[in-house]
């Protein structure tokens, strides 16, 4: 059953779809935004910048889903979790943190890492991500959620990339989700009995860059970009097995799957 009131904290493409679902399923949904917006999709909205104290309550949810990006100051996610803890009347059943599979980064290709390998990061947003999931872990007893790359309808910079020729590492591994897998993925941690602590959003799918682009420029008829300067970082790839036993299959588990129908509705 889904909660009966929910708090999305960010709203953009995949917080809006959630709260989209939820509601034509008949929940609540409340939206902490940093820009104001009218009520007219169905919802109420809450104007609050997270780098500072809000300047409201919040109402008692039942569930809240945060899906805010780093920020710009590197204490930004936990300080915005915190300031939402602090104006909520009482701490939910069930919290859903939206971080990255970013948090891997320092790893190189040792093997496939799962959900019980601990965070590795070179970068300040990558540091701030895991700083966030562990402060939403402290507050709220949180389920982190880690997608990788996120692709779908309006996520087509490489489709762009492939048409332009622009040059790739065509040896960077990769992993990927598609949007829609994502949003299945919260509704269900929402609705579950009993959910993991932590699990990776992944589809069945590993491929290394060159994959990818090479599938794409084959559907549309373009030739393969070359072979661009090999990145720094040379990817990683990731144990998916737990997103299994959660979701009842994907909608897209293969990179060919999602980018197929992408390029079918291109026409």
């Amino acid at each position: 059953m889904i909660p009966a009131r929910t708090l999305l904290v960010g709203s953009g493409r995949i917080g809006t779809r959630v709260a989209e679902e939820l509601r034509r399923a008949g929940g609540e949904v409340v939206t902490v935004r940093r820009s104001a917006a009218s009520d007219s999709d169905g919802w109420r909205h809450i104007a609050a910048d997270l780098s500072r104290p809000l300047t409201e309550s919040l109402p008692a949810v039942d569930a809240v889903v945060v899906t805010l990006p780093p920020g710009e100051e590197q204490g930004f996610l936990a300080g915005a979790i915190g300031r939402v803890a602090e104006a909520l009347p009482e701490p939910p059943a069930r919290t859903i943190w939206v971080s990255s599979t970013r948090v891997f980064e320092g790893y190189g290709d040792e093997r496939p890492l799962d959900e019980d390998d601990e965070p590795r990061t070179r970068s300040d947003r990558a540091q701030q991500l895991v700083d966030g999931e562990e402060r939403a872990v402290e507050l709220f007893g949180a389920t982190i959620l880690r997608p990788a790359g996120i692709y779908g309808p309006g996520r087509d910079r490489l489709i762009r990339q492939v048409l332009a020729g622009t040059p790739v590492d065509h040896d960077r591994r990769t992993n990927r989700i598609h949007e829609t897998d994502v949003v299945r993925t919260i509704l269900t941690l929402l609705q579950a009995d009993e959910v993991p602590a932590v699990l990776h959003a992944v589809d069945r799918r590993p491929a290394t860059l060159g994959e990818v682009v090479a599938f794409l420029a084959e559907r549309l008829g373009v030739p393969v970009p070359p072979r661009g300067e090999p990145a720094e970082r040379r990817g990683t790839i990731l144990d998916g097995t737990r997103l299994t036993e959660v979701v009842d299959g994907l909608a897209y588990p293969t990179f060919e799957d999602g980018y197929g129908e992408m390029l079918a509705q291109r026409g």
